[in-house]
């Protein structure tokens, strides 16, 4: 069996008097797409921002299959992250409103660039090639993503669905291994997360990119999630397929509370009828 692309083993981070995280351990295979869910407060992008290195854990690791082998992503510095093939997209969108949408993109290229300060001063043949490589780039992924007719329009002009698949394009300029999304559906229209689930299908199937994905829309996870990891107060309650998880009784519990209270709710709850 192949080696995981990341693995994530006894992940603890503490903020003061707080365990926001607390002994998460899972395993992330190439190739796959994998989901983390939870309630609110959960621990879900805290694990995020411990492996894009924005926080660093109170105890535990992660080891992440990069270019040159195996390593301690945990002692890695944060400018490291990108160019060791991880991308991330953020809940709330983080774009340059007052660039193009293709300028947004170029912006993605930049751990490819291999010409110096002088070379790009004076814009040699070097740094010719280079700024053409990277348009050609970046025009691949303006296809894939079908926002040919955005291209040259300025972010801050644009509706909030098109805005979160601009991050999502970013994203894939920096050509990554493993793209980490925060919230993909977040903010979007029933039509708009239909989009987002066959884009990230293919950004699976067609560009071979292993996907971790944090999100709350149940039917996005069930669509494109091939395992699924829940959450509740920092620790692992489940893992599995989307069917398996969302079955789970302590899964169930802590979206809407024990079965006493579901059935409380519900005999509490007005009929429709009535309430009409």
């Amino acid at each position: 069996m192949n080696p995981p692309l990341l693995s994530a083993q006894h992940l603890s981070v503490r903020f003061g008097g707080v365990l926001a995280v607390n002994d998460v351990s899972f395993d992330v295979q190439q190739g796959e797409v994998f989901t983390l869910i939870g309630p609110n407060g959960a621990g879900k992008t805290t694990v995020f921002n411990l492996i894009s290195r924005i926080y660093t854990p109170t105890s535990g690791e992660i080891d992440y299959l990069g270019p040159q082998g195996m390593l301690k992503l945990t002692e890695q510095p944060p400018q490291n992250v990108a160019s060791l093939g991880i991308a991330r997209t953020f809940q709330n969108i983080e774009l340059f409103e007052h660039a193009s949408v293709l300028h947004n993109l170029l912006i993605g290229r930049h751990t490819h660039r291999s010409t110096g300060l002088w070379q790009d001063l004076f814009f040699t043949r070097e740094a010719r090639e280079a700024e053409l490589a990277s348009r050609e780039k970046a025009e691949e992924v303006i296809d894939f993503l079908g926002l040919q007719h955005h291209r040259d329009s300025f972010v801050a002009g644009l509706p909030y669905g098109v805005r979160k698949v601009v991050e999502l394009a970013r994203a894939l300029c920096t050509q990554p291994k493993l793209l980490l999304l925060d919230e993909p559906s977040s903010g979007l229209n029933v039509e708009e997360t239909d989009d987002m689930a066959f884009w990230i299908q293919d950004i699976k199937n067609d560009l071979g990119i292993t996907v971790l994905m944090v999100e709350h829309d149940m039917g996005l996870v069930s669509k494109v999630s091939d395992r699924v990891l829940a959450m509740n107060q920092g620790e692992v309650l489940a893992m599995g397929s989307p069917k398996e998880v969302q079955n789970d009784p302590r899964v169930v519990e802590a979206y809407l509370g024990t079965v006493d209270d579901v059935a409380s709710l519900r005999r509490n709850t007005p009929d429709t009828a009535e309430a009409r």
